[in-house]
């Protein structure tokens, strides 16, 4: 039975309400944009990624608040996407740093109301030296839109505030249009995983981007015996790599199969050491390319319930690579 004078419709758990409240509503946002993309802004994002992609220098993005928050992650976003980009403090524009903008540069700024007083030294700057602007605004009557080339006018929604007041669904809207430029952006320049690898060297992503070539185990490490050697020997070669597995080749070299500690276990017998090895391992057994990535060697080690895999090219080993690499250079 509910208390006296406390309704039976309040939620038990009001933070849960609340936040799935604000979700549906930036939901709303973004829903709204994904429609107005149908009409004059869908217009605008070509001709503005059209300029991007044409531009010889770099894209100036700038925005003050929480619009200058998300400005400077969309200049992040275009850096490591191949379009070297920079963002600029409207306050530090005025203060000399409208210096380092230069005539083959475009300029992108980021404002909900387009009226941001700190914004005008920029915009003055850009008229002035005829260089390219695009603003990002909700208002197409607003100063910073009537000033620029192109106006990616964003439709007006709610915002999750029940004040109506902190940018909460605006940002979000402003963060989804910087990020749709960026990613059709580098589809148009053909951004390749190649190309974001040198961009992203670090960390867990860089280690990701890692070949499996410039990792894997080569030369006298590989763990290998011809199909026609005593499983005595070829024990002795799968103990000395450690790796837990050993490769079968055949006459001419070619990988034909592979003995694991399972494939052991299975043949256990007093036989067993007496067995070629060939007659022990399982053939075709899964493969990777030495130009794969390491994060495409953890999904196939993964998806095939395995520790380890070979490197073939043209059906001939070349390298092994384990799970323990893998784990190395920090992908798994």
């Amino acid at each position: 039975m509910s208390k006296p004078g406390k309704s039976d419709t309040t939620p038990t758990r009001p933070v849960v309400a609340s936040a799935a409240h604000t979700i549906e509503v930036e939901v709303g946002g973004l829903r709204a944009l994904l429609a107005a993309l149908e009409g004059r802004l869908g217009d605008a994002m070509e001709r503005a990624v059209d300029l991007l992609d044409g531009a010889s220098g770099r894209i100036i993005v700038s925005g003050m608040g929480k619009s200058g928050q998300i400005a400077r992650k969309v200049a992040s976003t275009l850096a490591s996407t191949g379009t070297p980009a920079i963002y600029i403090h409207p306050g530090e524009a005025s203060h000399g740093d409208l210096g380092m903008i230069a005539n083959d540069d475009v300029m992108m700024l980021f404002s909900w109301s387009g009226e941001t007083r700190e914004l005008k030294d920029l915009i003055a700057y850009s008229r002035r030296f005829e260089v390219p602007l695009i603003a990002v605004t909700a208002r197409g009557d607003s100063a910073l839109a009537r000033a620029a080339d192109i106006a990616l006018q964003l439709p007006v929604h709610e915002e999750a505030c029940p004040n109506g007041l902190a940018p909460t669904t605006s940002t979000t809207m402003q963060l989804a249009t910087g990020d749709a430029l960026a990613v059709a952006l580098l589809e148009k320049k053909g951004f390749s995983v190649q190309d974001f690898k040198v961009l992203h060297p670090g960390g867990k992503l860089g280690a990701a981007l890692a070949y499996v070539g410039d990792i894997m185990h080569t030369g006298s490490d590989l763990p290998l015996a011809n199909q026609d050697m005593p499983m005595s020997e070829a024990l002795v070669i799968m103990t000395e790599k450690s790796f837990g597995c050993l490769g079968v080749i055949d006459n001419n070299g070619a990988l034909t199969g592979i003995i694991t500690d399972g494939d052991l276990r299975r043949n256990m017998s007093a036989g067993l050491i007496d067995a070629r090895a060939g007659d022990i391992m399982t053939p075709d057994p899964v493969v990777i390319d030495g130009g794969a990535l390491a994060s495409s060697a953890l999904d196939l080690l993964n998806k095939s319930a395995i520790t380890a895999t070979f490197v073939v090219e043209n059906g001939k080993p070349v390298g092994v690579i384990h799970l323990h690499d893998l784990l190395r250079i920090g992908v798994a």
